[in-house]
């Protein structure tokens, strides 16, 4: 029977070559992980490169900047300890930190712009007064029209006297005359145009109106229509109000105080050049 039993060939037994083959895979595996661990980005670049070479990539992508990572493979491997990053990575964040401060404006700097943006809106809007002043100088005598400034608004008044009879929203022949010399200086002058009427605190109630909301709002329009028989001055521009006796000038305890809040009041507004136009010349972000 000794005799039928197959002899064994001589050697290491066949299954250690298995073995040793899965010995050496986990041995590349766990050295592979440990390569990915941390990133080093100037040798992945450079792989990468090789890589694109040998596999014949014709494909150019510009990577203008080394990508961000810390190590494929650290010369220096220390397991019990935190990879330290790589000199890049600080001077990436020592330039991010640079340029944070350089883009950021300090408020002061901000309040500064803003306040001298707004002395130049003050500046033009005072030059542009004393120019509608000279073409009304005559009116201006004569105590028919007045020009005051306020902040950013020119303020146009029209007395009653001389422009409309008493309780009446027509205006006198001979004024159209003044409407057409004011209707040349707001076609010259930029900003949104307030036509505001105004009346003393005697009430009025006769078949055409009912009471001095209804005679101030009935006089501002008659001032727009004057006004826009000017082809220059654009109708966006304008809006009505009627504030009957409700902003008077001074206390109506008098015959002459009660002339004085009677009138028409042109507004002219600049605040919204110093929100957009101005703050865009300087160079500043709005909002």
């Amino acid at each position: 029977m000794a005799d039928d039993c197959p002899k064994c060939e001589k050697g290491p037994a066949p299954w250690l070559a298995t073995f040793a083959d899965l010995m050496s895979l986990l041995m590349c595996f766990f050295v592979l992980l440990l390569s990915f661990a941390e990133i080093d980005a100037i040798r992945f670049k450079k792989m990468a490169e090789s890589m694109r070479d040998a596999f014949g990539v014709q494909r150019e992508i510009p990577a203008p900047e080394i990508v961000m990572g810390t190590s494929v493979i650290k010369q220096e491997f220390s397991p019990s300890t935190i990879p330290e990053p790589s000199l890049i990575d600080e001077v990436r964040q020592q330039t991010t930190d640079i340029q944070k401060q350089n883009l950021d404006v300090p408020d002061a700097v901000a309040d500064a712009v803003v306040e001298a943006a707004r002395e130049k809106v003050l500046m033009e809007v005072e030059q542009q007064a004393e120019e509608i002043r000279q073409a009304l100088r005559l009116e201006i005598e004569e105590n028919l029209v007045s020009v005051e400034t306020e902040q950013t608004k020119i303020i146009i008044r029209i007395n009653e006297k001389g422009s409309f009879p008493s309780g009446s929203a027509e205006l006198n022949d001979d004024f159209y005359g003044v409407m057409v010399r004011i209707s040349e200086a707001v076609a010259r002058t930029p900003g949104k145009v307030v036509v505001a009427g105004h009346t003393d605190d005697v009430p009025i109630s006769n078949s055409r109106f009912r009471s001095n909301w209804e005679l101030s709002s009935a006089r501002a329009v008659t001032v727009v229509h004057a006004l826009l028989d000017d082809p220059e001055v654009d109708p966006k521009r304008i809006a009505v109000e009627g504030h009957a006796d409700s902003q008077p000038l001074v206390p109506n305890d008098s015959v002459e105080n009660r002339a004085i809040n009677r009138r028409v009041e042109l507004i002219i507004q600049r605040g919204s050049d110093l929100d957009n136009g101005h703050l865009l010349d300087l160079g500043l972000p709005q909002g």
